[in-house]
C-alpha cells in the first residue's frame, strides 16, 4: 500500500470538509445541539446512497456497531471541547494528537509499519499541529476542561480510526465498498447522539429544539453532507495506504481549522501558528515520500 498523490490530494480535500464542519459547530450558540443536528440530518442525506449501494457485507457489521459506541462518546468530548475552548485551541488538539497514537498503535493493531521518512512526517504533523494549537500555552492551561475534553477525543479518534480502518478493509476484502460501510455507520449514527441530546432536555428545552432546527436545518444538512464525505475520503484512503499516514495527512484539517477560525470566528491568529502550519506542510511531504 502507497500514499501516492491522488490520495494525498484526495484526502486533503476531506480535510478541507472536516474543518468546514467543525466550524459550523463551533460558530452555533448551542454546540451539542447543532452537533446532534449535523449528524442527524448526515444519516438522512446517507440514507438514500445506501440504498443506492447496498448494505455492506455481513463481515463487517461487528465494525459498525463497536464504531457506533465509540462516535458516540466522540460527539460528547466534541460538544464538551467547543463549549469551553476555541476551535483554533481544541480542534488542533484532538486532531494532532490522534495521528501520533495511531502510528504507536498500528504495528500492534494492524500489523503495519512505517519508513524512518514516514514517521519524520508523523512527527511533522503532530509538532505542528502542536505549535498551531498551543500558540499560547497558558491559555491552554488555563482552559483545563477543555483540554481534558480534547486528549480525551483524541484517544476516541485512534480508537475508531482503528476499528473503520479495519472495518472498511474487511469490506473491500468481502466484496464491499467502502461506500457502503460509511453510508450505513452515518445511518446509524444519526440516532443515538441526537437522541441522548433530546432526552436530556426537559418539555420547553424539547420545544426550543424544533425552533433551532426550522433555522439550522440548510446549514446542519451542509454540515452532515461535509461529514459524510470527509469521512468516506478517508476510509477509501485508508483501503490503498497505510492506516497510519491516512490518519496523519487527514489532521492537516488543523490549517484549515485554524483560517476558518481567524476568518469567520475571529479567533487569533499569530506567527506561531503560521509556523506551524509550515512544519504541518513539510510533514506532509514527508509521509508522500515515506
Amino acid at each position: 500500500m502507497t500514499l501516492t498523490w491522488p490520495i494525498v490530494l484526495a484526502v486533503l480535500i476531506g480535510a478541507v470538509l472536516h474543518a468546514g464542519w467543525n466550524a459550523l459547530v463551533k460558530s452555533s450558540g448551542d454546540k451539542e445541539l447543532d452537533t446532534a443536528l449535523v449528524h442527524f440530518l448526515g444519516g438522512a442525506v446517507a440514507l438514500p446512497a445506501l440504498l443506492a449501494t447496498g448494505a455492506p457485507p455481513a463481515a463487517t457489521w461487528p465494525f459498525i456497531a463497536s464504531s457506533l459506541v465509540v462516535h458516540v462518546a466522540y460527539y460528547v468530548t466534541l460538544a464538551g471541547a467547543y463549549k469551553h475552548g476555541d476551535l483554533g485551541l481544541t480542534y488542533p488538539i484532538m486532531r494532532g494528537s490522534a495521528p501520533l497514537l495511531v502510528a504507536l498503535g498500528s504495528s500492534v493493531v494492524l500489523g503495519e509499519s512505517l519508513s524512518p521518512l514516514a514517521w519524520a512526517g508523523v512527527a511533522g504533523v503532530t509538532s505542528g499541529v502542536a505549535m498551531v494549537g498551543l500558540a499560547h500555552p497558558g491559555e491552554a492551561l488555563h482552559h483545563r476542561r477543555a483540554l481534558g475534553f480534547a486528549l480525551t477525543n483524541a484517544v476516541i479518534i485512534m480508537t475508531y480510526t482503528f476499528i473503520d480502518g479495519s472495518g472498511v478493509r474487511a469490506a473491500v476484502g468481502a466484496g464491499g465498498s467502502a461506500a457502503s460501510y460509511v453510508f450505513l455507520l452515518f445511518v446509524l449514527d444519526a440516532i443515538p447522539y441526537p437522541a441522548m441530546v433530546v432526552l436530556r432536555r426537559n418539555a420547553v428545552g424539547r420545544r426550543a429544539i424544533l425552533d433551532y432546527a426550522r433555522r439550522r436545518w440548510p446549514l446542519a444538512a451542509l454540515g452532515g453532507t461535509a461529514s459524510i464525505g470527509s469521512y468516506a475520503i478517508a476510509l477509501w484512503a485508508m483501503t490503498r495506504a497505510p492506516v497510519a499516514a491516512v490518519s496523519a495527512l487527514r489532521e492537516t484539517s488543523v490549517l484549515f481549522a485554524t483560517l476558518l477560525g481567524a476568518w469567520l470566528l475571529k479567533e487569533r491568529l499569530g506567527a506561531q501558528r503560521l509556523a506551524g502550519a509550515l512544519v504541518i506542510v513539510a510533514g506532509v511531504v514527508a509521509l508522500r515520500f515515506g
